[in-house]
């Protein structure tokens, strides 16, 4: 019994363990957060901002109001390839560029915090990042119109519901009145689904990737609107080729 008793007064004795001190475990917590984000940013996939109507109906923006700001995956590329009908990001090629505006303040010091917040995923980058919608990929031929005003892929009408307006035979159609062009391999083309208000694919076929976007230059597929509340939904591929 007195030995039972010894071991209980000498476990009494012991002194508690301490836990860090707050001016270690906060910066502590904000680091291993800023780590999650920068991880998850990087590799799973990110939020972008809508900033113009080129993307109507499917994605709303527009000067001076609040554009959908929609979820970006970066895995399922790394899984596969962009295809025909997937809504997707992407660096402007350099041809894409001009025009582009900085959003890094002039101030040095401030400008550094910025970009250490665009490497981490706190900020977005410093980089003309774009939302289209893949119509051709490589190996295929995109240009002409058919009877209807149906934009051609292969010789092939294509299907495209999502369109702000239909196609208009009866015009000039910017639609499809274009090329056609040969997309190189590992490339896409790419245009807006509003067509009378994107600066997509067609407006760059003198450039050095005849207006196409270069694979490595994809960042991810679009694959739900998550603000604003109203217009929360998933972001569908097209069977563009189905007609």
């Amino acid at each position: 019994m007195s030995g039972d008793g010894g071991r209980r007064r000498r476990a009494a004795e012991k002194p508690e363990k301490k836990g860090q001190p707050w001016y270690i475990e906060i910066p502590m917590l904000v680091v291993i957060a800023l780590v999650l984000v920068f991880v998850f940013q990087t590799f799973v996939g990110r939020v972008y901002q809508i900033p113009s109507e080129s993307m109507e109906p499917t994605l709303h923006g527009c000067v001076g109001c609040t554009g959908d700001r929609i979820f970006v995956d970066k895995i399922s590329y790394r899984l596969g390839e962009p295809e025909q009908g997937d809504v997707v990001v992407f660096e402007g090629p350099d041809s894409w560029n001009e025009g582009y505006q900085s959003i890094r303040s002039d101030n040095p010091v401030l400008r550094t915090l910025q970009n250490i917040g665009g490497v981490i995923g706190v900020l977005p980058p410093d980089q003309n990042d774009l939302v289209k919608r893949v119509i051709a990929v490589g190996g295929q031929t995109v240009g002409g119109c058919s009877p209807e005003g149906d934009l051609l892929v292969d010789g092939e009408p294509l299907d495209e519901p999502y369109l702000n307006e239909p196609p208009d035979p009866s015009r000039d159609a910017l639609n499809c009145a274009f090329g056609p062009v040969t997309v190189p391999e590992d490339s896409y083309w790419v245009m807006g689904d509003n067509r009378n208000n994107s600066a997509d694919s067609r407006f760059h076929m003198g450039d050095e990737h005849q207006g196409t976007v270069p694979g490595e230059n994809i960042i991810g597929k679009v694959q739900a609107i998550i603000l604003p509340l109203d217009r929360i939904g998933s972001v569908s591929s097209a069977d563009i080729m189905a007609g």
